[in-house]
């Protein structure tokens, strides 16, 4: 084993284009040292197998209050505590397992096998008013943000009509050019609406996600309002940005694969594994697998000590070529199963199977109901989310 006596790699760096991650990454190795924008070093997990036994090694923690994580984004520590608690992703066992073995039941593939129905019509919805207004169109404000809003809202019983409150906060939370100030506004308006929200529903819970764990709560014997609060600012802000982010570069790279789409069309039985392919091709999320280790632990063939903190950059592991060859080409073929877009072990995405589900039914939809779809300006001039923790896109123009 070794320690590494470069200079440490600047962390976060912008990706060349879409579908490849940040070059300066794997230049160094399989470990070299980062420094974060707070000035924080770190070690920065380039591969696949190395990423994947950190996220399931037990010596490594997620606690994001402990004032040694390795946090790419000063001042974001907040949104996982309230009131002295901390929600499920910024927690180890064994609070961890008793507040994810709460939940899990909500988001079984049974259940969201049972809201399919109603995401199918909220992405016919959005499409008949796509296809009803004018053209050009922007596909980001017409589809890949108003779907995963509504099914947000939907899931946690929100009201609608206050989508582009969380939109906008949504937006200030994992801007990386945010201030502290204006982060922590943002998180704040959040939690206090979901507040009055869990507030309204234990005088009345209805059939939705926080009506029924509130039910689960009293049945215990128990209630834990600043938990479901917690739940509920963790669910919005990881269901609504990286689902929309994901449909919309999705779609670009069909447009900009055309034999890719029709393949698509003919064949729609190959959507899952395009699904899965497009998920690690794209990785949009690159700061939820952080980790600080709790004792000396070797990592890729160094040694990382207790107390010091390690960042998975998940775009470049989702591109090793040991374990993916071609990593850069969009195959729907590629044996699935291995990707780590929705992170691995303890923490692994709760909602992973409901984000499956609205991007295997919006990339369905859209391919057979707009078969001209056509980017309506030149891919350059395109303008990316570099300077967020969810990569994406500002706005996608498209005719037909």
């Amino acid at each position: 084993m070794t320690r590494s006596p470069e200079e440490p790699l600047a962390v976060p760096q912008p990706r060349p284009g879409p579908y490849e991650p940040p070059a300066g990454y794997r230049s160094r190795g399989r470990l070299p040292k980062a420094r974060t924008p707070a000035g924080a070093d770190a070690w920065l997990v380039t591969g696949w197998h190395d990423l994947r036994a950190v996220l399931a090694d037990p010596r490594f923690s997620s606690d994001r209050a402990h004032p040694a994580f390795p946090t790419l984004v000063p001042g974001q520590r907040g949104l996982t505590t309230r009131n002295g608690r901390t929600t499920l992703i910024a927690q180890d066992p064994p609070a961890h397992t008793a507040s994810r073995r709460a939940v899990l039941g909500e988001f079984t593939v049974r259940r969201v096998r049972a809201m399919s129905p109603r995401i199918t019509e909220i992405v016919e919805g959005c499409l008949d008013d796509l296809l009803a207004g004018p053209r050009p169109a922007d596909l980001v404000a017409a589809l890949a943000l108003p779907v995963p809003s509504l099914v947000v809202c939907e899931l946690l019983g929100v009201p609608y009509a206050d989508h582009d409150f969380f939109q906008s906060r949504t937006a200030d939370l994992v801007r990386r050019g945010t201030s502290d100030a204006d982060r922590a506004r943002a998180g704040a308006e959040v939690q206090e609406y979901l507040s009055g929200l869990v507030a309204a529903k234990r005088r009345a819970p209805g059939d939705d996600l926080l009506g029924r764990l509130i039910v689960k709560q009293r049945e215990a014997g128990g209630e834990d309002h600043d938990d479901l609060v917690l739940l509920g600012t963790l669910l919005l802000l990881a269901g609504h940005e990286t689902t929309a982010s994901t449909i919309a570069l999705g779609a670009l790279a069909l447009l900009e694969r055309p034999e890719v789409a029709r393949e698509l069309r003919e064949d729609p039985a190959l959507l899952p594994g395009a699904v899965e392919e497009l998920l690690r091709l794209l990785s949009v999320v690159e700061t939820a697998t952080s980790r600080l280790a709790k004792a000396d632990v070797v990592v890729g063939g160094r040694l990382v000590r207790a107390g010091e903190g390690v960042i998975g950059p998940v775009q470049t592991a989702n591109h090793d070529p040991e374990v993916f060859p071609d990593p850069h080409v969009l195959d729907v073929r590629r044996p699935q199963g291995k990707h780590l877009a929705f992170g691995f072990g303890p923490h692994q995405c709760l909602g992973q199977h409901l984000a499956r589900e609205e991007l295997r039914i919006v990339f369905g939809a859209l391919l057979r109901r707009i078969p001209t779809l056509a980017l309506a300006v030149r891919p350059e001039t395109l303008s990316f989310k570099d300077n967020a923790n969810v990569y994406g896109l500002h706005a996608l123009p498209v005719t037909w």
